[in-house]
């Protein structure tokens, strides 16, 4: 086999290998600007996973505004899986959990692109609240 070939085999096998290694990348953002200055109380979650999730507004319950959220999440490779999703509200549940959230309420999604770091871009916004009791 000549020089050059085993070259370009060697750098392709090198990319293959590397891509297996890569993963998702996210960011986050809160706007705590918009908070309410009233006091509330937090109900006991067990996990950022019973937050609740909704386009909509809640209007059969009171609550206060803890802030906007907003949430991006990147393939870092062309052979990674396209972001979904899923993998934005886990993120937008994870970021409303830390501002002791109950909901993330008006939740919005941007489209999946290509970044100037990334292969593919999702990104979801939305309104981190906690119920009155």
């Amino acid at each position: 086999m000549s020089s050059i070939l085993k070259s370009v085999v060697l750098v392709a096998l090198s990319g293959v290998l590397l891509a297996g290694c890569a993963s998702h990348r996210s960011s986050a953002s809160v706007d705590k600007a918009s908070a309410s200055s009233s006091s509330t109380s937090v109900s006991s979650r067990r996990a950022a996973k019973d937050i609740v999730l909704t386009e909509e507004d809640v209007t059969d319950r009171k609550y206060a505004v803890l802030g906007d959220i907003s949430v991006s999440v990147s393939k870092t490779t062309l052979f990674d899986q396209d972001p979904t999703r899923e993998m934005v509200n886990e993120r937008l549940r994870e970021e409303a959990y830390k501002l002791g959230a109950d909901a993330v309420i008006l939740t919005r999604y941007g489209t999946v692109g290509i970044g100037l770091a990334s292969w593919g871009v999702l990104e979801g916004k939305g309104r981190a609240v906690a119920f009155k009791e």
